[in-house]
């Protein structure tokens, strides 16, 4: 008896696909028994009207113009030429149907009518796929498409659906069918209301050839163009302030070095920029190891990168106030000339070595893509970069508030003298500070090269950026130094539009100078007497 139960259930199980089968085959051998798109069109929905997903491969092969139909028996096949023989194979079950010369098939010809009336069929067989990301994009294709003959499957699927986002999607998607419908006015209204709640642009092409004419319907969708068009310029405004702050954070990724090197040791400091290419190259060199040697840890490659360029940029650093900065304390023109002389060599040396091309630097997988923040698309990259700079200048703070090579540091800088004299190394201190400048710049290499081309003249591009937020800041001023970076970034992103890039950064760089006129010593100037001195 369980025996013969078991024979049931399998008998049951078998014939459930080949009725369904039976059920589609018609219907897929009519997409070639039309003789024009307006059939081939109906034959389309009527596979759409199974609901059966089965037949989404079909409609997909048809989309791409890979079905035929062969003569002799009216039968439709997905058919790949080869010469003059065509490989058929069964479009609802995938085998091999064997082959067919080229005068024995028929091709299907669509058009791109026919192909929105696939796409619409398509939403409308995946409305109900167990995979969310299939419903999603089967509502989102409806709404693109407004199909109208979609409203039925979308009531279906809309009272089926448990997931509350990708109901309101289906929701969406059914308003913009029912406003391309036949439906009473009453309802195209609340739809467009609907459409109008949805507040991007695609609710806003959809709605504004609706607020043109008259009615109750016009005025709604006019009343939606309005909000939709205030929502989109405050998420533009929003936007560009994101915008800014990014490009103040590369600003003050590239500035917080020279802020401890120039600011605090007050050594103009030429080779600045090659510290930060010297960076973005020990990234590139990081990556080759791990590429090389630990694929599987490659998506880490910019944590392993950090403390390398750190302390190959700081060892440079060293090794230049070392070997000639310390000899021309107090003669800053002197100071100029020597580090800018050490940036050509620098830069020959990186060109020399890996060429005068641009080297890739690849991002991590968890630094690519947008994020949707109520409309406004924001880039993980630039968004990583924002709280990697301020966790850089946080940590340089507390060096210097909180460590006994911070005191020792103040100290050195502020009265060299009663500094020497209380035992302080101060030598060793000037070394190890230009170290630190030069490894945090090393830092910003790693960042930067995130967003910005790996080549030898890429410290060239921010040298005279991180100098005027410094002056601009104030001095000496970490503080200074964040403010200035963050407002010269927002205001330069919101004068682009209408000055365009370079007259932008002129238009910013005369209003630097016109302020300082007014206050030479920056927007948190220092006070004391060593300054005073």
């Amino acid at each position: 008896m369980i025996a013969f139960l078991r024979g049931m259930v399998l008998l049951l199980m078998l014939a459930g696909p080949a009725a369904a089968q039976s059920d589609l085959r018609p219907l897929i051998d009519a997409l070639g028994a039309g003789s024009g798109f307006d059939a081939t069109e109906r034959a389309v929905q009527a596979l759409a009207a199974t609901g059966d997903p089965a037949a989404a491969p079909v409609l997909r092969a048809l989309a791409d113009g890979d079905l035929v139909t062969r003569t002799s028996d009216g039968r439709v096949f997905v058919g790949e030429r080869d010469g003059r023989t065509y490989a058929l194979t069964d479009a609802l079950t995938g085998e091999d149907a064997g082959e067919a010369a080229r005068g024995d098939v028929d091709a299907i010809r669509v058009n791109n009518r026919l192909r929105r009336a696939v796409t619409a069929a398509m939403g409308s067989l995946t409305l109900q796929s167990p995979s969310i990301r299939q419903r999603m994009n089967a509502a989102q294709a409806i709404f693109s498409a407004r199909d109208a003959e979609a409203i039925e499957a979308l009531d279906a699927a809309i009272e089926a659906e448990t997931v509350l986002s990708v109901a309101n999607l289906m929701r969406q998607a059914r308003a913009a069918a029912v406003l391309n419908s036949d439906r009473p006015e009453a309802e195209k209204v609340e739809a467009a209301r609907i459409v109008a709640a949805r507040g991007d642009r695609d609710a806003l092409v959809l709605l504004a050839p609706y607020a043109e004419g008259e009615g109750e319907l016009a005025e709604a969708a006019s009343a939606g163009v309005s909000a939709i068009q205030s929502r989109l310029t405050l998420i533009d405004w929003a936007q560009n302030v994101f915008y800014g702050l990014s490009l103040g954070s590369v600003l003050l990724l590239a500035a917080i070095g020279l802020a401890v090197t120039f600011g605090v040791m007050g050594v103009i400091n030429m080779a600045h920029g090659e510290m930060v290419m010297i960076g973005a190259y020990t990234t590139f060199v990081v990556q080759g190891l791990m590429r090389a040697h630990a694929p599987g840890l490659f998506d880490y490659s910019l944590l392993f990168a950090l403390p390398a360029a750190f302390l190959v940029a700081g060892a440079i650093g060293v090794a230049i106030e070392r070997g000639i900065i310390r000899w021309l304390y107090g003669r800053p023109l002197e100071t100029l000339l020597a580090t800018w002389g050490v940036s050509l060599i620098l830069q020959q040396a990186t060109r020399s070595w890996f060429g005068a091309s641009n080297r890739e630097v690849s991002s991590p997988s968890w630094m690519s893509g947008t994020i949707d923040v109520l409309g406004a698309q924001l880039t993980l990259n630039r968004l990583v970069i924002i709280f990697f700079s301020l966790a850089v200048l946080l940590g340089l703070m507390a060096v210097m508030r909180w460590t006994s090579f911070g005191l020792q540091m103040r100290a050195a800088t502020q009265n060299r003298r009663m500094a020497a004299a209380m035992g302080i190394r101060t030598p060793w201190v000037d070394a190890m500070t230009f170290g630190l400048g030069s490894g945090i710049a090393g830092l910003a290499g790693v960042a930067l090269s995130q967003i910005d081309n790996v080549s030898p003249n890429l410290g060239q591009s921010y040298i005279i950026d991180s100098f005027l937020v410094v002056v601009f800041g104030g001095v000496g001023s970490l503080w200074g130094t964040l403010t200035a970076a963050m407002s010269l970034g927002v205001v330069n992103k919101f004068l682009e539009p209408y000055a365009g890039a370079v007259l932008a950064k002129i238009l910013v760089l005369v209003l630097v100078i016109l302020f300082i006129q007014k206050r030479p010593r920056g927007l948190f100037a220092q006070k004391g007497r060593a300054v005073e001195a």
